[in-house]
């Protein structure tokens, strides 16, 4: 039978190595964050076909039911993670010059979805989302809307300043440039290409600025 001492000595150096067993209790941010980056790194190297919650909770260490807590279905978690691999490529700039905003932006577009691998994956997302209704909703509200709201308010501002004619109505311009890009996207007659972007931009920019923007 170990004696007293042997005892304390085997709690003491039990209590010393315990706490450096497991990794503690992390911030959701972190953890989600972790969630994102796995979805968006299967995504775009293999698409949607073989993308499963049970796949992702695998490669991310985080457990299905923390993944089912944030997204309620495999569609609205691979439009999250499409999103959070993309969004820095999308980001809307202000320069105070429309078209050189404008064309950044476009062409920062057309060169993810008509060059990357993100353009087959949208093409995709948006497919499953005709008959998947978690999808479709988050596909409007944390995609297509925000996107559509960045395009429109930097518009707003040029017509503040001045740049764009007040008669224009910024949503039809966001349809006429952006879903154009779309359309050569889901319908692929024609490549997306730098060309393709910059005489969308001439011909309808010619039209709808002001003398001397």
């Amino acid at each position: 039978m170990p004696d007293a001492a042997h005892t304390r000595g085997t709690r003491e150096n039990s209590s010393a190595v315990l706490p450096r067993r497991g990794r503690g209790r992390r911030p959701a941010g972190e953890v989600r964050a972790d969630v994102l980056t796995t979805v968006g790194e299967i995504l775009l190297s293999e698409g949607l076909t073989d993308f499963t919650i049970e796949r992702v909770a695998r490669d991310s260490g985080v457990s299905k039911t923390t993944i089912y807590r944030w997204w309620p279905s495999r569609g609205a978690l691979a439009l999250d993670g499409y999103f959070h691999a993309v969004e820095p490529t999308l980001l809307f700039p202000d320069t105070a010059n429309i078209r050189a905003d404008l064309a950044t932006q476009l062409h920062a577009f057309g060169h993810l979805v008509g060059e990357t691998p993100a353009g087959r994956l949208l093409a995709e997302l948006i497919g499953a989302a005709q008959t998947d209704f978690e999808l479709a909703t988050a596909y409007r509200a944390l995609y297509s809307r925000e996107r559509r709201n960045l395009a429109v308010a930097r518009m707003r501002r040029a017509q503040a300043a001045g740049q764009l004619r007040d008669d224009v109505d910024p949503q039809v311009v966001v349809d006429q440039l952006w879903g154009a890009v779309y359309h050569r996207l889901l319908i692929p007659d024609e490549p997306i290409s730098s060309r393709f972007i910059d005489a969308l931009l001439d011909n309808l920019l010619d039209g709808i600025l002001t003398p001397g923007h």
